[in-house]
């Protein structure tokens, strides 16, 4: 998808696209995880504007094929342009959107200058801002503090991230929430996975949303741990964070002498196959959009990305499905809702794989514990909800000057 509609990303757009005749809102989320979130408000702005006209942009490849999944009639996607004087303009110049939300932390210098030039608001939604990324955004304080000061707004997800953002000169007015927060497990996927559980005997663990070199982590850290527990009947799942990875991660796995099962393989209405020895066949996570399913089949979520230094990924999505979590060490991208997770007893954290796997048998082969921890996991995802009600009423003064003038 990469190579679709390149001429996009140098603010080059088809003729018989509708453009500046239109009030856009213009939501930019830069990739799948951002899109997602996007989704959650891009729902709750419809319903409270009905009339909303949706200009979608993103990054990469996969942010641009889960946007379709949100696209109505009249709604337009394409590419951000690339952050040069000449791309922003032209974008600025065709669709003269009436307001711009972006996802998160994706801010560009040129796309405030020309949204300052164009009288465009521009607010910062979602906004996170880790220890790591402020201090990466110091490194550059002539570029960076005048591009979080251009912004009209910033909606921080907590206080820690509103005094981080603060610090690089941008006007926090208000902390939000997690958007996060508000998804709605898919009921079907729930069911599913919940359906196949049932006809497991043993435990299901899952790597989820895992990220280059975390695999072979687990592989190592799983093959010692079975040494000294050779006969425990726990069946594996392994979703790679990008399916880009699945053939990476199948063939790591094939060479090491174990058995895939692809979700791709499986037949909804039928019985997933069975392991002949523990670990013999691991199940392998290629589809996408399907985390719910995952999630609710499996008894325990080691949580991606927190096992080497990459900062973790999100684990609302897991505690919404009820999935305990177990975390590495490394989730500085998450911390506030790690640390919240952690607090709630929804979450525990390790010191590394193995001690991961560890502790994710110890709960998985507990019916008791592992009810307590499931339990915990849904209360903690149900306390932190309204966030896109909050963002939704914080830009309703300017949604409702883009509907005037329309």
């Amino acid at each position: 998808m990469y190579g679709v509609n390149v001429e996009e990303r140098f603010g080059h757009y088809a003729p018989d696209l509708p453009t500046s005749d239109v009030n856009w809102v213009w939501v930019h989320a830069v990739s799948l995880g951002e899109t997602r979130t996007a989704a959650i408000l891009i729902k709750g702005l419809r319903e409270n504007f009905p009339d909303m006209r949706l200009l979608l942009t993103h990054g990469t490849a996969t942010g641009r094929e889960e946007g379709q999944k949100i696209l109505r009639a009249g709604d337009v996607q394409v590419w951000q342009p690339w952050d040069s004087k000449v791309a922003v303009a032209r974008f600025f110049t065709a669709f003269q959107p009436s307001l711009g939300l972006i996802l998160e932390t994706e801010i560009w210098p040129n796309w405030v200058r020309y949204a300052q030039q164009f009288k465009v608001p521009l607010v910062l939604v979602n906004a996170r801002m880790s220890e790591k990324s402020l201090r990466k955004a110091l490194r550059w304080p002539s570029l960076m503090k005048p591009a979080y000061k251009g912004l009209s707004a910033v909606l921080a997800q907590t206080n820690e991230d509103a005094v981080r953002l603060q610090s690089l000169g941008a006007q926090v007015t208000e902390v939000t929430g997690n958007l996060k927060f508000d998804a709605t497990p898919d009921p079907s996927q729930v069911a599913l996975g919940h359906a196949w559980r049932s006809r497991l005997t043993g435990p299901v663990l899952m790597l989820a949303s895992s990220r280059e070199g975390e695999e072979r982590l687990w592989l190592k850290a799983w093959q010692s741990y079975v040494k000294g527990h050779p006969k425990t009947p726990v069946q594996w799942l392994i979703v790679p964070r990008h399916p880009q990875r699945v053939a990476e991660v199948e063939q790591l796995m094939l060479a090491q002498g174990q058995g895939i099962s692809r979700r791709t393989s499986w037949a909804d209405e039928e019985a997933l196959p069975a392991a002949n020895s523990p670990g013999s066949v691991i199940y392998l996570g290629d589809s996408l959009g399907e985390m719910a399913l995952y999630y609710s089949l499996a008894d325990v979520a080691l949580l991606g990305g927190s096992f080497e230094v990459l900062g973790g990924q999100n684990l609302i999505e897991a505690a919404a499905c009820a999935c305990p979590i177990v975390m590495g060490p490394h989730t500085f991208n998450f911390s506030d809702a790690s640390d919240a997770a952690l607090s709630a007893g929804a979450a525990t954290r390790a010191v590394d794989m193995l001690d991961a796997i560890e502790k994710a048998v110890t709960v998985a082969m507990d019916p008791c514990i592992r009810q307590q921890q499931s339990d915990k996991a849904l209360w903690f995802a149900g306390q932190h909800g309204g966030a896109t009600q909050r963002t939704a009423m914080a830009v309703r003064e300017w949604l409702l000057k883009g509907s005037a003038g329309h």
